[in-house]
């Protein structure tokens, strides 16, 4: 692969959103995959791991960013799953957006999706950080509202979900084709 001056190095960090599972093995499954796809301007390193909370998530991001033009976080479902308060989420995500700046990287952070298995007791909380999120002054992936149904709020469509957890391969691509876009 010959890259050019036009390409546009993506560094994600995230937890098994960014990561694609539960097709985590297989590189051609998932957001960044579908992005790339619809640009082939862009060249992803990945760093996500499933179950990782955003606190974690944050160790890796010099590691993967090395290189990079620009800087996608993701995460904070885990933080939800795993009873860790809202706002200590949204402080990471922001120590991120801020380290991110910090190396010179254009940074954007991808929203927290519906979550089938945890509606409805997580949903105020996934709004919540979604607020939060939004507060953060850089420009957001909407991945909750390419995949939430309109029909069943805080909701993915059946067909856009593997698990009740994760996206299936539709609804990965969903949000790589639609909702990523270029900070």
């Amino acid at each position: 692969m010959r890259i050019v001056a036009s390409d546009v190095h993506v560094a994600a960090v995230g937890d098994s959103i960014t990561a694609g599972s539960p097709w985590d093995d297989d590189p051609a499954i998932g957001w960044p995959a579908a992005a790339a796809a619809a640009d082939p301007r862009l060249r992803f390193a990945v760093r996500a791991v499933y179950g990782k909370r955003t606190d974690e998530i944050a160790a890796w991001l010099d590691e993967v960013a090395a290189g990079a033009d620009v800087l996608v976080v993701q995460g904070g479902i885990n933080d939800i799953a795993q009873g860790r308060p809202v706002a200590d989420a949204a402080a990471s995500l922001g120590a991120m957006v801020g380290r991110g700046h910090g190396l010179g990287l254009r940074v954007a952070v991808a929203n927290v999706l519906p979550w089938n298995n945890g509606w409805p007791r997580a949903e105020a909380r996934i709004r919540e950080l979604n607020a939060l999120i939004a507060a953060l002054g850089v420009p957001v992936l909407p991945f909750h509202e390419t995949l939430e149904d309109p029909e069943r709020p805080g909701r993915m469509r059946e067909e856009w979900t593997s698990d009740g957890d994760h996206p299936s391969v539709e609804g990965y691509r969903r949000p790589g084709e639609l909702a990523f876009r270029l900070p």
